[in-house]
């Protein structure tokens, strides 16, 4: 089998020579061996195409696929399909791309066209999300443009609007979002080329030398990823942005465990770092739906944030508050307590999904109580604001007077 042009999905080949004899044998044999060279090509083309999806089609199982086509016929749809499904996908998440790309590699074509190369079929099952999104040409040349404005597209668009498989989508691509963090110096000292003089390893040196005077060596203050302290409102408001915004919080506490802090925030806080670790988001994500005890409740943002407050982590933080500002609590209270955050932490991050939505303006209570001592107060809507929030804990950006950032 082959992605067919004319949507045969035949392998191809040579019927048998009319003639018999040596000459028809080594015809045989010659047609034999372009027909498994083909197969193989195709084969390791599909697997190829299935690990841009994210199915973990490797070598060793792309072997497998091959080894297991030789007791069938190539030739049937079926018989490929049902030997890439159970020698490719190592679990249930990856059946609906596996049958996404097979669609797209082999039968998504109509008789009479041209077969467009690898790299469009792979912008259609990665980015794209599926043979859907192309057009009635059949996918030319400007079929891979297309994919990468759809994904542009996607990277703005609210999470709240997305359809199962655009959020599905969404979140493969919050989890490879790199996140570079803001450095702070250490206490520790590393050797270095200049900086202050390092009077023990000049003293070694020199004694190394048997007392001849060696030149100074210098040391300087190592750094390391200043922390941050992520605390994300699972009330009731915050139901359709409160899933996406604890996946963002898996990739950070995964590209920097040691240096990374997750609350939920409800009417109680929730420490959720230990269950963010796990290596695999949906896996993560359970455990999380485990322990947090009042999903879809009410809010006291001022309460939790004393707790966070009493319990020592945001000091010398960027604390990061991702949440849409509606309190139930008292408001003073609130005020109180992100006045003393803002003394604390060394930066304050409001994350608001609405500000993202034109035409808002932060009206609530408990916004007009916190965006004073707020550092940054920007929209954790969709995938791009999620980049922009990465940017400022990288602290690329010049950080603003306080309250300055009112919109």
């Amino acid at each position: 089998m082959r992605p067919a042009a004319d949507g045969s999905g035949a392998a191809g080949g040579s019927g048998p020579p009319e003639d018999g004899g040596v000459g028809g044998a080594a015809g045989e044999r010659a047609a034999g061996e372009r027909a498994a060279g083909e197969l193989v090509t195709v084969m390791t083309g599909f697997a190829r195409t299935l690990r841009a999806a994210g199915v973990p089609a490797d070598h060793e199982r792309t072997q497998n696929l091959l080894r297991a086509l030789s007791h069938l016929d190539a030739a049937r749809p079926a018989d490929v399909y049902w030997a890439g499904r159970l020698t490719l996908c190592a679990s249930a998440d990856d059946l609906p791309r596996y049958d996404r790309v097979f669609r797209a590699y082999f039968g998504g074509l109509r008789a009479g066209r041209a077969r467009p190369d690898a790299v469009t079929l792979i912008r259609y099952a990665s980015l794209a999300g599926g043979s859907r999104d192309r057009g009635e040409d059949g996918g030319q040349a400007p079929a891979l443009a297309v994919g990468a404005s759809a994904t542009e597209v996607l990277r703005h668009r609210d999470v709240a609007a997305m359809g199962a498989a655009e959020l599905a989508e969404a979140h493969r691509l919050l989890a490879l979002l790199g996140t570079v963090r803001e450095r702070r110096g250490s206490r520790r000292f590393r050797p270095a080329r200049r900086g202050r003089p390092d009077a023990r390893r000049t003293i070694r040196e020199t004694l190394r030398r048997g007392g001849e005077t060696a030149g100074l060596r210098y040391r300087e203050h190592r750094t390391r990823p200043r922390r941050v302290v992520l605390v994300v409102d699972v009330s009731g408001s915050m139901t359709p942005y409160a899933d996406t915004l604890l996946r963002l919080a898996h990739a950070l506490v995964r590209s920097e465990p040691r240096a990374t802090e997750v609350f939920s925030a409800g009417t109680r806080l929730t420490r959720l770092t230990a269950e963010l670790r796990h290596r695999d988001p949906q896996t993560a994500m359970t455990a999380v739906s485990r322990v947090i005890p009042d999903w879809s409740g009410g809010t006291r943002l001022g309460e939790e944030v004393r707790r966070l407050l009493a319990l020592g982590d945001a000091r010398g933080a960027t604390v990061v508050i991702a949440s849409d500002g509606w309190e139930r609590g008292d408001v003073s209270l609130l005020g109180a307590e992100m006045a003393r955050l803002s003394r604390t932490a060394h930066r304050v991050i409001w994350v608001n999904p609405h500000k993202g939505h034109e035409g808002y303006r932060p009206l609530t209570g408990g916004m007009r109580a916190a965006l004073p001592y707020v550092d940054d107060f920007v929209a954790g809507h969709s995938l791009a604001a999620f980049e922009e929030l990465a940017g400022l804990l990288s602290g690329v950006r010049e950080r603003p007077p306080r309250g300055r950032r009112l919109p």
